[in-house]
């Protein structure tokens, strides 16, 4: 035993024995270190929508609902004639020399102002701007009524009230029963009540100025 260890550190004290087992330690710690980082690799992080990675992009779609065709003209339609309406309304309560004829056109002013808001939020939803003011035919008919007053106002004015409620309902009667767009459809089954409403007082109410009944 004794000559054994004193072989042992002879091998220990030797200069070449020492440079062996260091290298073969340095590569132990070399494979180790190489497994464990291949064991450790993080895990590839999947691309998220809308971010480019590499030569691959993935996007998101976003679908926004649009107005075309017979849905988009009416809608225009009923914009510009409701704000005349309120407009013509507001003008009659100036005007008119009827108490028939005023409580007429405060009727149509409020009324339409509320259509007007409805049919505002329902163009907001598919992306369309809506007029803002009046264009040439209806600007023409309210510089046309705004020069007269008193009994010759109330005849015009009813008059006009009489023909463009006639061609509402057949436009909003249109438009509910062939509508593609179910939000503009909607709106103009719901108004279609008040316009036949309106185009019943506009009847009497005009019966009753032709006539010259205060």
């Amino acid at each position: 035993m004794g000559a054994l260890h004193n072989h042992q550190q002879q091998h220990m004290r030797n200069p070449h024995f020492r440079k062996s087992a260091l290298g073969a330690a340095l590569l132990g710690l070399g494979l180790a270190s190489g497994a464990t980082a291949q064991t450790s690799s993080p895990t590839p992080i999947s691309p998220k929508p809308g971010i480019a990675t590499g030569s691959m992009t993935v996007t998101t779609k976003a679908s926004t609902d649009t107005l075309a065709g017979a849905d988009k003209t009416f809608v225009e339609k009923a914009a510009m004639g409701g704000m005349a309406e309120v407009e013509l309304g507001k003008l009659a309560q100036q005007k008119a020399a009827s108490d028939q004829v005023k409580q007429f056109g405060a009727r149509m002013a409020a009324d339409h102002a509320k259509a007007n808001d409805e049919l505002k939020q329902i163009a907001g939803t598919k992306g369309m701007q809506l007029p803002s003011a009046l264009d040439g035919k209806h600007r023409k008919d309210m510089d046309r009524l705004q020069k007269l007053s008193g009994p010759a106002f109330d005849k015009a004015y009813m008059s006009h009230m009489l023909e463009d409620h006639r061609h509402d309902v057949a436009e909003f009667k249109k438009e509910a029963g062939d509508g593609r767009d179910a939000d503009v459809k909607g709106f103009a089954s719901k108004t279609l009540p008040t316009l036949q409403e309106h185009l019943q007082l506009a009847q009497s109410t005009n019966d009753a100025v032709q006539k010259g009944t205060p």
